[in-house]
């Protein structure tokens, strides 16, 4: 999902890295809001941090969609 793709409010699911465990990766919610340094902006709120949106973070709009991807990936059936 691309950020044009979203409106402030917008919950969305990400999937993460744990950046301190390599193989920890998990589904979290976020909420889209605005920039709050440049206000005509959107990006996410995850953790009670903001993180811009990139071309290859991985934002879906449902958890559904989410999940289906998460378990492609990780998977190991």
């Amino acid at each position: 999902m691309k950020k044009e793709e979203t409106r402030v409010g917008d919950l969305v699911y990400v999937i993460c890295r744990n950046p301190h465990t390599a193989t920890a990766t998990l589904i979290q919610e976020a909420e889209v809001v605005e920039n709050p340094n440049k206000k005509e902006d959107k990006v996410l709120s995850l953790n009670d941090m903001y993180y811009a949106f990139a071309e290859d973070d991985a934002v879906f709009p449902t958890i559904d969609d989410a999940k289906r991807v998460y378990k492609q990936i990780y998977d190991e059936d």
